[in-house]
């Protein structure tokens, strides 16, 4: 049982786990931190899992960090910082190495780490409603740990148009950040994450899981 996320598995393998803190706008703190990293890893060895769809509850896709979570590490020392930093880094390598696809249903707004989140997933989609911000310089921090994902994601010349502005954009921008493939109206969702997950479908797992291991850093 998971406090944090919700999980499920359809009989064609499309497993969606779902961020469900909605009163807290899906914010990362360590728990969900730890189970996102643990069901990743779970989900990659499932030989029964095609694909994943990565979401969220509520008016949120992922409002980056939890505020309490991350006082706590502001004042907390050295070494305990550098644990939660590595914590985070592990979650997003489990992600960003899962064997399977990973779609990103962004169904609401996503600010720091939940940018983070959207550039470890192999395509990502969203509503037009949704506004986006890497905004940890306006709490005087730098997006270091999600840093090599968004940077990697974008390509430098486009991270350097918001990655140490703090300002907000909206879905078009993203699209042209390359850190959304496109933008559908919320009725649409579903279909066009649908329409991400057939291919899938058609082809075989093994070759998947390789193809996509080429695209890691050599």
């Amino acid at each position: 049982m998971m406090d944090t996320l919700m999980s499920h598995v359809d009989p064609r393998g499309v497993a969606t786990v779902t961020l469900n803190r909605p009163g807290n706008h899906n914010a990362l703190n360590a728990r969900m931190i730890t189970e996102l990293t643990d069901l990743a890893k779970r989900l990659g060895r499932d030989p029964a899992v095609r694909v994943v769809v990565l979401t969220g509850t509520g008016k949120s896709f992922c409002a980056g960090g939890d505020l309490g979570w991350m006082r706590t590490q502001m004042t907390a020392d050295a070494a305990a910082r550098a644990r939660a930093a590595r914590c985070l880094a592990d979650m997003l390598g489990a992600l960003d190495q899962l064997p399977k696809p990973l779609i990103g249903r962004i169904q609401g707004q996503a600010f720091g780490g939940g940018i983070g989140l959207m550039t470890v997933c192999d395509v990502a989609i969203r509503v037009p409603t949704a506004r986006f911000g890497l905004t940890e310089v306006r709490l005087g921090l730098i997006p270091a740990t999600i840093g090599p994902y968004v940077i990697a994601h974008m390509g430098a010349a486009k991270a350097r148009r918001v990655f140490f502005s703090g300002r907000f954009f909206d879905g078009a921008e993203a699209v042209s950040l390359d850190l959304l493939a496109r933008v559908v109206a919320p009725e649409l969702l579903d279909a066009a994450i649908e329409a991400e997950i057939t291919p899938y479908l058609a082809a075989a797992p093994g070759a998947v899981a390789e193809a996509k291991a080429l695209m890691a850093p050599g």
